[in-house]
């Protein structure tokens, strides 16, 4: 896509999934909380896009995870159609969204911050750079899983929604390995192509 074009292309994609997921969500009070994180996102990108421009692969990424946000927040995590359709398809036993915005929590993040450490040369080792990485993921997780635990305390009514556990005693631990999983394979997959697109920037 032509240079000029992608930032436009960019904004038009995140303000009409939001606008959509904006139209009568399931429930307002988890919409809130579930897209916040994507409208801070959108904010991050802008003040990056014209102080700190980031890489082609970087930016793709966050629309993909603001999208994700956004879907959930509409329906919820735990009733997006699709996932029950392949809940119903392969057996599951709950609606697995939530395991996908876990998955996307770790891949996102660890080219975020992938870009930032090598960009300002924090780690001279590429085995380091790479255990900080995952490590910041995970911690980041583990953060997550602490604001859903307090926003269950203050908001019952919100709480159920937005933690999405759908009775599963393993839900938080879970959530964490799926974004432990994303981090490494974003690591793996990614690398290459992220290493190509810093040495053009």
């Amino acid at each position: 896509m032509n240079n000029r074009l992608a930032p436009v292309a960019w904004v038009g994609v995140f303000l009409a999934v939001f606008v959509w997921s904006a139209i009568n969500p399931k429930d307002w009070a988890t919409w809130v909380l579930e897209v916040l994180p994507a409208i801070v996102g959108f904010g991050l990108v802008a003040w990056c896009f014209f102080r700190y421009p980031l890489t082609p692969l970087a930016y793709q990424l966050i629309l993909v995870h603001a999208v994700i946000l956004m879907v959930g927040g509409h329906y919820t995590y735990a009733e997006v159609p699709l996932f029950d359709w392949f809940r119903d398809w392969f057996g599951w036993e709950r609606n697995n969204y939530d395991k996908l915005g876990h998955l996307a929590q770790g891949f996102v993040p660890a080219i975020l911050a992938r870009e930032l450490v090598i960009r300002f040369g924090v780690f001279v080792h590429r085995g380091w750079r790479s255990f900080f990485i995952v490590c910041f993921c995970l911690a980041f997780s583990a953060f997550y899983e602490l604001i859903e635990w307090w926003v269950a305390l203050l908001s019952e009514e919100a709480a159920e929604a937005f933690l999405g556990t759908q009775g599963y005693v393993w839900d938080t631990q879970s959530d964490m390995a799926w974004a432990l999983s994303g981090a490494i394979l974003a690591l793996i997959l990614l690398g290459g192509v992220h290493d190509r697109q810093l040495q053009r920037s």
